[in-house]
C-alpha cells in the first residue's frame, strides 16, 4: 500500500523539550533578592508595584489594569 500524496510529513511541536504549564512561585529568598537590589537602585515605582504585586497576589496583567484610584483611599489626594 502506498501513502496518499497529500499527506503531509510530521513535525516536531513547537514546544518540544519546553517545560510547560505554570511557573513554580517565587521563594522567599528570590522576593527579599528582588526587593533589596530595587531598594538599592532606588527604583521606588518598581518596588511598589512588586510589593503590591506580591502582597495582592495579582497577576502581571491584573496589575497593569490597576488605577491609582482603586488603591488609594478617599480621603487622600494625589499631589
Amino acid at each position: 500500500m502506498s501513502t496518499p500524496s497529500n499527506a503531509r510529513p510530521s513535525r516536531a511541536p513547537r514546544n518540544k523539550g519546553r517545560l510547560t504549564g505554570q511557573k513554580p512561585p517565587l521563594k522567599l529568598k528570590e522576593i527579599w533578592t528582588i526587593r533589596v537590589r530595587l531598594q538599592l537602585s532606588c527604583r521606588v515605582r518598581d518596588l511598589a508595584m512588586f510589593n503590591l504585586a506580591i502582597d495582592s497576589k495579582l497577576r502581571a496583567c491584573d496589575l497593569t489594569k490597576l488605577r491609582v484610584r482603586d488603591v488609594c483611599h478617599r480621603k487622600h489626594k494625589r499631589p
